[in-house]
């Protein structure tokens, strides 16, 4: 059995009076100590919300399920609570970083707020509390859908959004 430390990953054996059978304990995986040389991405991208605190939402620049979904958003946000960026950019890149993911991802829409980043179903509701009614309370509704049951939907959407709803040559933001 392996518990996690701090410093690592540390390998327990069984004490000499426990009933428990003789056995080796493997340890399947180790915390490796951070690269000194590593980026610590959300310095490197706070600048984005020095002056600008709002939410970052970062989506595929070239799908056109994706680009309605900006069109819509910005259509719904009167106050405009939201900022927009394409994946594909280097800010776009630089912020899946931030959020713990490959830069090179585009398989979720990311919404990218200062202290937390959401992925996924989650950035849709999240997106949807940001706008105007009726969404946010849609959004509070959906919240109770199980996520594995939003996350699959969503999933199935965004692996087939090329084939039903096309792509274009370029991002329109």
């Amino acid at each position: 059995m392996a518990l996690l430390v701090p410093g690592g990953c540390a390998r327990l054996s069984p004490s000499s009076s426990s009933r428990v059978r003789s056995r080796r304990f493997a340890t399947f995986a180790a915390l490796s100590t951070p690269r000194k040389d590593a980026v610590d991405w959300v310095a490197a991208t706070s600048s984005f919300f020095e002056q600008d605190s709002r939410p970052i939402m970062l989506f595929d620049g070239v799908c056109n399920l994706c680009n309605g979904g900006v069109r819509f958003v910005r259509a719904n946000d009167r106050n405009r609570r939201i900022r927009f960026e394409a994946l594909q950019s280097e800010a776009g890149k630089k912020l899946l970083r931030r959020s713990g993911r490959d830069p090179d991802d585009i398989s979720s829409v990311v919404l990218v707020e200062e202290e937390r980043s959401y992925i996924k179903s989650d950035a849709v509701l999240k997106i949807m509390e940001y706008i105007d009614l009726p969404f946010p309370q849609l959004a509070f509704l959906l919240q109770f859908v199980p996520i594995i049951l939003r996350d699959f939907a969503y999933d199935n959407m965004a692996n087939n959004r090329y084939a039903f709803f096309g792509r274009s040559e370029s991002c329109e933001i």
